[in-house]
C-alpha cells in the first residue's frame, strides 16, 4: 500500500514537471525566426525613419521631427540593417546569450531607445502587437 500511494505521489508531482519540459518558453525562437527577422531587418529597416520622425513630433514638434527626428531616424534604420546582416549570417547559431532571441534591448516605453522584435509597420492599422504605434508612452 505504501509503494502505490508512494507512486501515485510521485507520478502527481512528475506530470506538471515533464508537461513544463515539452514546450519551454525558448521554443518560440528558433532559427527560422531569427532568418525571418534578419530579411526583416534588411528591407524594413528603413520605415525607422517616417515612424521615428512621427514619434519626436509628437513628443517635441515639428523642428525637432525635422532634424533630431531624421537623425534619430537614420541612425535606428543603420542599426536594424547591422543586425539584420549580423543575423543573416549566424541565424543557424543561438548567438544571443545562447538563444536565438533579438541582439539588441527590447524597447522599455521610459527609456524610448530600444527595438521592436521587428521594424514598425507603415501605415495608419496594424494586427499585429510587436508594434506600437501610439506614441503615449
Amino acid at each position: 500500500m505504501k509503494r502505490l500511494l508512494l507512486t501515485l505521489a510521485t507520478a502527481l508531482i512528475a506530470g506538471p514537471v515533464l508537461a513544463d519540459i515539452q514546450d519551454p518558453p525558448m521554443n518560440d525562437y528558433g532559427p527560422t525566426r531569427k532568418l525571418g527577422r534578419a530579411l526583416s531587418n534588411l528591407l524594413w529597416g528603413i520605415s525607422e525613419i517616417p515612424t521615428t520622425m512621427d514619434r519626436v513630433n509628437d513628443l517635441e514638434g515639428n523642428s525637432s521631427a525635422f532634424s533630431y527626428g531624421v537623425v534619430k531616424g537614420i541612425g535606428r534604420s543603420l542599426f536594424r540593417v547591422r543586425a539584420g546582416v549580423h543575423e543573416l549570417f549566424t541565424f543557424p547559431f543561438p548567438t544571443e546569450r545562447s538563444s536565438f532571441r533579438p541582439p539588441y534591448k527590447s524597447n522599455i516605453p521610459w527609456i524610448h531607445g530600444g527595438y521592436e522584435e521587428y521594424p514598425p509597420e507603415l501605415g495608419f492599422q496594424t494586427r499585429k502587437q510587436y508594434v506600437t504605434l501610439s506614441t503615449n508612452h
